[in-house]
This record gives structure tokens, C-alpha cells and sequence, in this order.
């Protein structure tokens, strides 16, 4: 059901592991973890998520258990423990077979949906604080067309390809001085 550009790889259906990820700080974890391509310590990421050393550090050690963030190679004398995500994408969708699955499925977009429009919310509150060309080029749209499902898979594939370029983890050290970190939501359904 849904792709997410940041977190693990691979297609998970598993009900446990969706619940393991289903919690807030543990996606904000997995977002800059996978977004940025950072190994960071458990109180850099405190300080990312708003939460203690020792609480997010029991978050990474569960993302862990999954398979969604490993060990990354220490920087200094060894004492520190860095984490790494194990891929830059994430793709879950729970098994329609599986009543648990599915409901675990449901819980993580919801997390993921409310994160979302909180981050609207946040644009809209803030948006005439914004310089102009940043104003003039956000955009908040929606579209119906008329598709077979693989025309719409193809266009989610050419939009897919249209960002690739411009993936913080692809660019970050080569781009622009004015560019700044962007979020677009992407979401494609039929209609009931």
C-alpha cells in the first residue's frame, strides 16, 4: 500500500514489524537516518526526536531488532555506538490475508497521514514568514484522472523518477547554496 522514500528496504507485510515501527519517534529515527544516509549516537538522535539518550536509544535497539537500523562504524576511540539505516527506502504492505497485518498496515499510514498534515499545518502557519520564491513555487494540489491501474503505475514511476535526482541523500553534499530541504507528498488511489 504505501512507499515511503525513508527507512528500511525491502517489502515488509509483517505485522510486528509494522507495529515496531508504528511510533512516532521511531519513524522520525528512521526518516533522518535514511533520508541523510548520518550514522548518528543515540544523543544525537535525542536530540533530533525530543526525547533522553537512554529512551531513544531503546527506540534504535528495537528498530534494530527488525532490521530496520544496524551498527554503523564508530568515528573515534570506539566508545561510541553509531546507527545507520540499512536502506534508503521502505516499502509496506500488509498481507490482505491477515486481518493483523492489515491493521498494522492501517496504523502506520495513519501515523504517517497525521505526521503529514501536522507538517501542512506547520507550512500554512508559517508561509507568509517565507520568502516569496519560496511561497510562489510550494504547491498544495490535487488531481482525478482516468486511468487503468497500469497507466497510474506508470505514472507513479515517472514521478518517482522525476524526484530521484533531487533525494537528499543523493545531493545534499553537491547542491545549490539556496537549496533547502523539501517535503512532497505523493499519494495515488482510485477513487471509491
Amino acid at each position: 500500500m504505501a512507499e515511503r522514500e525513508s527507512a528500511a528496504g525491502g517489502r515488509i507485510s509483517d505485522a510486528r514489524t509494522m507495529r515496531a515501527l508504528a511510533h512516532p519517534a521511531r519513524i522520525e529515527i528512521i526518516d533522518h537516518l535514511a533520508v541523510t544516509g548520518d550514522s548518528v549516537t543515540a544523543t544525537e538522535c535525542a536530540a533530533l526526536v525530543g526525547l533522553s539518550p537512554s529512551a531513544t536509544s531503546y527506540h534504535l535497539r528495537e528498530l534494530a531488532k527488525y532490521g530496520l537500523v544496524e551498527h554503523a562504524p564508530g568515528r573515534g576511540d570506539g566508545r561510541e555506538r553509531r546507527w545507520q539505516a540499512v536502506s534508503s527506502t521502505l516499502d509496506f504492505a500488509g498481507d490482505t490475508s491477515v486481518p493483523e497485518s492489515m491493521a498494522a498496515e492501517h496504523a502506520l499510514v495513519d501515523l504517517y497521514l497525521n505526521r503529514d498534515r501536522v507538517r501542512i499545518q506547520e507550512w500554512l502557519g508559517r508561509q507568509d514568514e517565507e520568502p516569496p520564491e519560496w511561497r510562489e513555487s510550494s504547491a498544495l494540489m490535487g488531481s482525478q484522472i482516468l486511468v487503468t491501474a497500469e497507466e497510474l503505475a506508470e505514472i507513479n514511476n515517472r514521478v518517482r523518477a522525476l524526484m530521484d535526482p533531487y533525494r537528499v541523500r543523493a545531493r545534499r553534499d553537491g547542491a545549490p547554496a539556496d537549496a533547502r530541504h523539501v517535503v512532497i507528498q505523493y499519494v495515488s488511489f482510485p477513487k471509491s
